[in-house]
């Protein structure tokens, strides 16, 4: 079967685009991509007080995801496919929501200096789901710096997250409803999602998993 050669899971926080990376990557045979977000010495920070933490935090990210992906081009594609946590311009989500005008006009200066070097991927796969899953999943993995994040701050992302892919056309786009489904757990699921992938050729395609 033919698959796309460069898969890029999103997704907003707890929503699982690590887990189903590292299952796909197994699937198919590629290398598996994870962003380097605990190297961030500002991220602490920024989720104890995001107003004052934005900017240094968004422009680590910003400068460590494009070292991430340049490195990409030199990754031979047709030989290994590549599946990865992220995608670079899912940034400016991020950037819209946490940046006063003045910050925000400086970071898209350094983004579009940026972004034409970068390789786009064949396909994303945008997992969604409700707030109150994301915010159960995020208490679950039990990581310290992310115990301030709450549930007004996760509707403010997903809603984020939905505005930018509603108008997203850049690159094929497959749109998953993860909030009843643990792909971990049940393989039949993982087996229809790897069917949808190949099946997302052009446009956008939803994918509603049955519990």
């Amino acid at each position: 079967m033919n698959f796309p050669r460069y898969i890029a899971i999103e997704g907003p926080i707890g929503v699982g685009k690590t887990t189903l990376t590292r299952m796909l990557a197994e699937r198919l045979g590629a290398k598996s991509v994870f962003e380097e977000f605990s190297d961030n010495p500002f991220l602490r920070d920024f989720y104890a007080d995001r107003e004052r933490m934005a900017f240094q935090t968004q422009t680590y990210f910003l400068v460590a995801r494009y070292k991430q992906q340049e490195a990409l081009r030199q990754h031979d594609l047709f030989a290994r496919g590549i599946v990865s946590d992220y995608l670079f311009a899912k940034d400016r989500i991020f950037a819209y929501l946490n940046l006063d005008e003045e910050e925000l006009s400086l970071y898209e200066k350094i983004y579009e200096l940026l972004r034409p070097r970068l390789v786009k991927p064949d396909l994303v796969v945008y997992l969604q789901a409700r707030p109150e899953v994301l915010l159960k999943r995020i208490k679950m993995r039990g990581r310290d710096m992310e115990s301030p994040i709450d549930s007004a701050y996760l509707e403010r992302l997903m809603r984020a997250y939905n505005q930018f892919f509603f108008h997203y056309e850049e690159t094929p786009l497959l749109v998953v409803e993860t909030s009843d489904i643990d792909f971990k757990a049940d393989r039949l699921q993982l087996d229809s999602m790897v069917e949808q992938i190949r099946r997302a050729k052009a446009g956008t395609l939803y994918f509603v998993p049955q519990a």
